[in-house]
């Protein structure tokens, strides 16, 4: 193609390109909040979301002709950097965890579980979590992102970074960028942080809404407690016993060594230990697997006890063996 067909050729292209956008209602602000709200409700999306230490996980998970939805989950210490979002209007509503929005001369906003920040076009911030727990947030703009433009902070004023626009598909990838391993060892995480980002994760029960499930639903109840501590404690009637080092291999609808009851990925899976730290990493364990519904019990077996719910003392064996 000549230079003279090429050049007519991409004009062609914006052209079309602009007709579609100009075709499109495009949405307000206010609109934005309420789609982000929306969708943070649902369900189905959160399963998707992972963490990363390297830097924010981000995805979108919509892309219509009007607007678009991100997912992006924050690990403490994580922050966007100031910057814009081009020709787009946005809003975000935080799903769990806390946030915080930076923006020159103005006072710092803290954003809670269940709130929205909306903007205009041309709106520049810094969206921190400064906080010592996970948080995950929804986005949406409109028109869809296409370009984000990054500054530092000089004083009270914004320079653009020479780098001045980073494209939405470079940006987003699906998140294919963020598998990057980092080898620099001020990345790693404390077990706090570990536990924290899986439990943000989760909904957790309390053993009230344990025992009311495995009653009135078809929620497995697992038990992942050593056989020394069972012998101990004591156990509960119609638990499933199955070890922590060989739990995944037992719930995963893929695996040849999978539990017969095992037949899909919709399993609610209830997993409960001693006192609810290791469980919560073993519901998250399960949800890697695609077992969405998988989560914990509150405070585990000590809590479930102390509430005075049904047990069998620990010389009376429980109904399933160890598997």
């Amino acid at each position: 193609m000549g230079t003279e067909e090429q050049q007519s050729h991409e004009a062609s292209t914006t052209l079309i390109a602009a007709k579609d956008l100009s075709a499109a209602v495009l949405r307000t602000p206010e609109e934005l909040a309420n789609i982000v709200s929306l969708f943070a409700s649902s369900e189905g999306w959160m399963e998707k979301v992972r963490l990363r230490a390297e830097r924010r996980w981000y995805e979108r998970l919509h892309h219509g002709p009007d607007y678009d939805i991100w997912a992006i989950s924050w690990l403490p210490g994580q922050s966007t950097g100031f910057h814009d979002h081009g020709a787009s209007a946005g809003a975000f509503v935080v799903a769990t965890g806390t946030l915080e929005e930076h923006r020159p001369g103005e006072r710092t906003r803290v954003i809670l579980p269940g709130k929205s920040r909306a903007f205009g076009r041309d709106y520049t911030h810094d969206v921190r979590n400064v906080s010592l727990a996970p948080a995950i947030s929804i986005h949406a703009y409109s028109p869809p992102l296409d370009e984000m433009n990054e500054y530092e902070l000089d004083g009270s004023r914004l320079i653009p970074r020479e780098r001045a626009s980073v494209k939405a598909e470079i940006v987003n990838q699906e998140g294919c960028a963020q598998r990057r391993k980092s080898t620099d060892r001020t990345n790693t995480l404390s077990i706090e942080q570990v536990l924290s980002a899986a439990r943000a994760r989760l909904r957790r029960l309390s053993p009230d809404e344990v025992y009311e499930a495995v009653t009135m639903t078809e929620a497995i109840l697992v038990d992942i407690r050593p056989e020394s501590q069972r012998a101990i404690e004591g156990s509960i009637a119609d638990a499933l016993v199955i070890e922590r080092n060989v739990l995944e291999w037992r719930f995963d609808p893929a695996s040849s060594s999978r539990l017969p009851v095992v037949t899909d990925h919709d399993l609610q899976v209830i997993v409960f230990c001693s006192e609810g730290f290791t469980s919560s990493l073993a519901a998250a364990a399960l949800q890697d697997l695609g077992l969405w519904r998988a989560t914990d019990v509150v405070g585990g077996f000590h809590a479930w006890r102390e509430m005075g719910l049904p047990i069998l003392p620990p010389s009376t064996p429980s109904k399933y063996r160890p598997c």
